[in-house]
């Protein structure tokens, strides 16, 4: 099941009617992993339910156990394709949130020693004034 009457088309729905075989890594009934078009590290990945449904809060839990059961194997594929050292796991939910893209979705970004200068805090920097609450 996919977008129903959304204009312009959604980006992950096109993808998933037309099983866009380079960039779609795993599926299962409910959900699919896709290669992120703009990615941020080797492997970025999103995982999206079938459905056009903007909010992870407006999935079933059936829908939320297929993207999970994605996460985890998506993750297995990306320790074996590109041994990254570490992961952030981000859902953007809404517009305040960042979301550009109405569609849910759940972002693996494996992270690399030497990504950047100091990864404390990951994803806390989605407010830079508040992020660092440490002190060094």
């Amino acid at each position: 099941m996919t977008q129903e009457n959304d204009n312009p088309p959604c980006p992950f729905c096109s993808l998933i009617e037309n099983d866009a075989e380079d960039r779609i890594t795993a599926q299962n009934m409910l959900a699919v992993a896709i290669s992120d078009g703009f990615p941020l590290s080797d492997g970025h990945t999103v995982i999206v339910p079938r459905r056009h449904v903007g909010s992870f809060f407006e999935l079933t839990q059936d829908e939320r156990d297929a993207m999970f059961a994605l996460l985890e194997l998506t993750k297995l594929l990306l320790d074996g394709k590109y041994t990254p050292d570490s992961y952030n796991i981000g859902i953007n939910d809404g517009p305040m949130a960042g979301q550009t893209i109405p569609h849910c979705h759940m972002h693996l970004i494996p992270r690399y020693t030497g990504d950047v200068e100091d990864p404390r805090g990951g994803v806390r920097w989605v407010l830079s004034d508040k992020a660092k609450y440490w002190t060094d």
